[in-house]
């Protein structure tokens, strides 16, 4: 029987699940027959209407193919790691991240060649919080209007006229071929990037030592290292999609810096905090970073920010 990856049915989720399966080949010889890519309706996917945070949260984009893992409808699966939640079920790990790609958020736009250069009461387009909050915080005077969907439907979306721009991961469309649709690319220092922006993850059950003997062959140390501290750091914070939460960690020569971000819906305010040490410490460095925002910010600001104010 053929390795069985399940994944989301859209475009950019394919095309990461063939990323891992071409690894997965060239690292065990592995003929093409020995590995089938199952693609997967999630409930994320269904509801286009409202926000993911108004419809449950991000776990929507994991749950199904999740439910094949338990049940062995599935051998691995693979996700993009910024929709992971931090809570796994039972029994299910992160056995591998494949190298990270551009963490930078790409502006797509026909009318501006920059958000600067939006003019004023333009209409931006994005279902992220983080992105709704950055884009007030630098442009106040700009309407922000939630817009979901895939690569390819959003984008339809600003050629139809429902937004003047919207924002997409630059991961996203270097993976898709689309780069060129970036009319600018942001500073990560100004207007950092979702936790796990540009990482693919693969997804296992634990006591599967076949699979996860294929998987540790392809897993980048660096990586695994850098999404330990994000996924650590949004796990002390409670990092829901009703928080807008931001932050990127890179590891160079063992060592690993990371800063991260927690900022109003409104993006006038916000608290940040820095930690750099051993790669081995990731977790404890993405752990401190968010207990001190939890100090400086204080328990009311986060509540008012979970309940969507």
């Amino acid at each position: 029987m053929p390795i069985r990856i399940a994944t989301r049915g859209s475009p950019l989720a394919l095309a990461q699940a063939e990323e891992v399966a071409a690894r997965l080949r060239a690292a065990h010889g592995l003929a093409e027959s020995d590995i089938a890519v199952v693609a997967m309706k999630t409930t994320g996917d269904r509801i286009q209407d409202r926000t993911l945070a108004e419809a449950g949260g991000k776990g929507l984009f994991t749950k199904e193919i999740e439910e094949a893992l338990i049940d062995g409808r599935a051998d691995l699966a693979v996700h993009s790691a910024k929709d992971v939640p931090t809570w796994l079920p039972d029994g299910l790990v992160l056995s591998a991240f494949l190298p990270r790609e551009d963490v930078r958020d790409a502006f797509i736009c026909r009318i501006a060649g920059s958000l600067a250069e939006l003019p004023a009461g333009a209409i931006v387009g994005t279902a992220s919080l983080r992105r709704q909050a950055l884009v007030l915080r630098a442009r106040p005077d700009l309407e922000v209007v939630t817009l979901r969907g895939n690569v390819q439907t959003r984008l339809r979306k600003l050629e139809a006229g429902t937004v003047h721009a919207t924002l997409l991961a630059l991961a996203g469309l270097k993976r898709l071929h689309a780069e060129a649709e970036a009319a600018a690319l942001f500073d990560p220092q100004t207007f950092p990037p979702a936790l796990g922006q540009g990482a693919i993850a693969v997804e296992t059950r634990a006591d599967d030592s076949r699979v996860n003997d294929l998987v540790a062959a392809i897993n980048h140390a660096d990586t695994a290292a850098a999404l330990t501290c994000e996924r650590s750091f949004l796990d002390v914070l409670d990092g829901s999609c009703r928080t807008p939460i931001a932050g990127h960690a890179a590891v160079h020569d063992g060592r690993l810096r990371f800063g991260g971000l927690v900022i109003s819906h409104d993006g006038q305010t916000s608290f940040a905090a820095e930690r750099s040490g051993s790669a081995a410490e990731a977790e404890a460095l993405g752990r401190s970073a968010a207990r001190e925002i939890i100090d400086s910010a204080g328990e009311a600001f986060l509540a008012t920010l979970r309940d969507g104010h």
